[in-house]
């Protein structure tokens, strides 16, 4: 056996199907299943940058497209992440400690998501419209609503509590169910 092969014997052969695990990936992500649908969840230089209902594919493609080509599949990366959404789901968090980065948005979505957990506490509703306002955007109700359809950070920044100016649920990136989903348990706490 030469010395390349002795040293190759010694190593801990990988788990056949998972993923290698690099310390220091420039963004780890993993699929999360939650009640409300699967979420990719990654991170980046210790931020959350993505909590999506995206595809997979279309959704590391833009994580190595905006932040790095090295995009892997870590999930205990983002043991923290997970803990926090899930105690959250569970009716146990009201907010979420995490750092988080919105270089995935646009600099539109970013002035609209960057105060959203300030004006829409837990258990309450804004309006698009108010959105809008507060924003010094009062004539752009519908371009909010775009900005909020393509957050990044679904759950964590909470676009799930602007309503329409009627009180009707309006589209959401995981669909209406898990809009209401998000609106009543927070109703009942």
């Amino acid at each position: 056996m030469n010395d390349l092969e002795s040293r190759l014997s010694r190593l801990t052969p990988a788990v056949e199907g998972t993923p290698p695990v690099l310390p220091h990936a420039d963004v780890s992500y993993a699929l999360h299943d939650t009640p409300i649908g699967t979420l990719l969840l990654a991170t980046a230089a210790g931020k959350i940058v993505a909590s999506s209902f995206g595809d997979e594919d279309t959704m590391t493609n833009r994580l190595a497209r905006a932040i790095s080509p090295r995009v892997l599949r870590q999930p205990g990366a983002l043991d923290d992440v997970r803990r926090q959404l899930d105690e959250y789901l569970d009716g146990r968090r009201r907010t979420f400690d995490l750092q988080v980065d919105l270089t995935l948005a646009t600099p539109f979505q970013r002035l609209v998501l960057s105060d959203l957990p300030i004006h829409t506490s837990y258990g309450r509703t804004t309006t698009y419209g108010r959105v809008a306002g507060e924003i010094h955007k009062p004539k752009a109700a519908r371009a909010v609503g775009t900005a909020l359809g393509a957050n990044p950070l679904c759950v964590v920044l909470p676009c799930h509590r602007v309503i329409g100016a009627n009180g009707a649920l309006t589209g959401y990136a995981g669909g209406l169910e898990a809009k209401r989903f998000l609106l009543n348990l927070e109703s009942k706490s």
